[in-house]
C-alpha cells in the first residue's frame, strides 16, 4: 500500500521532532509546522532526502557555518527564514 501525503506528512514532522540534537528538535518541528501543510509529493521527498543527512550538517547549513548542497539549498533557505532566534539572535 502506498502512503499518502497527508500521512507522509504527518511522518516527516515526527522525524523532524525526533532528532539527535536538540537545536535540530527546535529548527525542524517548528518548519515542519509551517511548511509541510503546503507541500506536494516531490517537495516532501526532498525534505525527506534532507532528514536523512546528519543534525550535525543539517545544523551548519541552516546557521550558515557552511553551505548547503545544491539539491538542499533552497530548502535550506527556507528552513533558515524561520529558524532566526533559534540559531541566532533575532535581529535588532
Amino acid at each position: 500500500m502506498t502512503e499518502t501525503v497527508e500521512i507522509t506528512r504527518k511522518r516527516l514532522a515526527m522525524r523532524s521532532m525526533r532528532r539527535g540534537i536538540k537545536e535540530m528538535d527546535l529548527i525542524l518541528s517548528d518548519f515542519a509546522s509551517r511548511a509541510l501543510g503546503g507541500y506536494d509529493a516531490t517537495q516532501l521527498a526532498l525534505y525527506e532526502a534532507l532528514l536523512d543527512e546528519s543534525d550535525l550538517d543539517i545544523y551548519h547549513w541552516v546557521s550558515g557555518q557552511s553551505a548547503a548542497p545544491a539539491k538542499f539549498a533552497a530548502l535550506v533557505g527556507d528552513i533558515t527564514v524561520g529558524a532566526e532566534g533559534l540559531t541566532r539572535p533575532h535581529a535588532t
